[in-house]
């Protein structure tokens, strides 16, 4: 089979690429390495069946030249700063809404069909049923990522119905492992690099967050592929645990043997837009037959064996 993955150079993405191929498939990988790196591609690059191509989303006439007659397409390129979007207002609508439109406007020049999409447990905001099922109602958007990747989903929907296209929507929580590059794992560990002696911890540290494993991610992702069916596929990916911010910040000190003196900047949210409360019921992936193998935090612990073997990862996100 032929695929096209968006992102293929980002952190879900790479791995993606990797299961691709493989399982003998070939695949055509697109990034601007606004954010990925071409070094996560190392093994892909060696492959016949795969072909980069170096390209930005927002350009629409080069997506609809260089994307071919694909089986499915993985769009999976994403601007992933939530922390950051009220500094940047443009970049969620852009990179997550816009692009989308993009995608799916290619795929309909080449009658390509089929799409998963990587969209995010934020859009359930400050959810009123915990756990929060993919049919629990919709509260107030609480971030532009969120609202960005909600209007991306609706998008698929729409094209789903008046195009017949096939779609697969997840839901994540944060996602964790080799090749992480961002996120609170990641501005944790880079601290205590520079300075094991203190950390500075965004709210008051009790935040409940839920975490999975990347081929955890990409073992569900593949399983819904197999299993459903339906015309628009939505299906939450997470774990069946949560942890308090506090919990990670021990889990990584104690991986680093470090005692830092935690410095906390108050309040239940980290930023404006934070969920103090993500946790997420995926009863309905789990009816498939799949099951996360690591917990939270094993998924933290090999994040930072990762990162300590990778500093050039950190070293370039300064």
């Amino acid at each position: 089979m032929r695929y096209f993955v968006t992102g293929c150079a980002g952190f879900i993405g790479s791995h993606v690429t990797d299961r691709l191929l493989a399982l003998g498939h070939v695949v055509i990988g697109y990034d601007n390495l606004s954010t990925g790196f071409k070094t996560f591609l190392q093994d892909a690059l060696t492959s016949p069946n795969f072909t980069f191509i170096e390209g930005d989303l927002l350009d629409k006439a080069k997506l609809i030249e260089h994307m071919p007659s694909v089986d499915v397409v993985f769009h999976l390129a994403a601007n992933a700063d939530v922390r950051y979007g009220t500094d940047h207002t443009h970049k969620d609508l852009e990179q997550n809404t816009i692009v989308t439109f993009n995608v799916l406007e290619a795929m309909r020049h080449k009658q390509n069909k089929k799409i998963v999409f990587s969209s995010t447990g934020s859009i359930y905001g400050d959810a009123e049923v915990i756990p929060t099922p993919e049919h629990a109602p919709f509260p107030v958007q609480t971030s532009l990522y969120g609202a960005s990747k909600l209007a991306a989903e609706g998008l698929i929907q729409a094209y789903c119905e008046g195009f017949d296209f096939q779609s697969y929507i997840f839901r994540f929580v944060s996602i964790l492992g080799e090749r992480y590059s961002h996120g609170h794992v990641f501005d944790f560990y880079r601290q205590l690099k520079n300075d094991s002696r203190k950390l500075s911890v965004l709210g008051n540290g009790k935040q409940r967050k839920s975490y999975l494993y990347v081929h955890d991610c990409i073992d569900a992702i593949f399983a819904a592929l197999k299993h459903a069916n339906n015309k628009v596929n939505i299906f939450n990916l997470g774990t069946d645990e949560y942890c308090e911010v506090n919990h990670s910040i021990d889990w990584i000190c104690q991986f680093l043997n470090v005692s830092p003196d935690k410095q906390y900047a108050g309040g239940d949210k980290g930023w404006i837009g934070d969920n103090p409360f993500i946790y997420l019921d995926c009863q309905k992936i789990r009816a498939l037959g799949w099951q996360p193998n690591l917990s939270i935090q094993a998924a933290i612990t090999k994040t930072i064996a990762y990162l300590t073997e990778n500093h050039w990862v950190m070293e370039s996100r300064v």
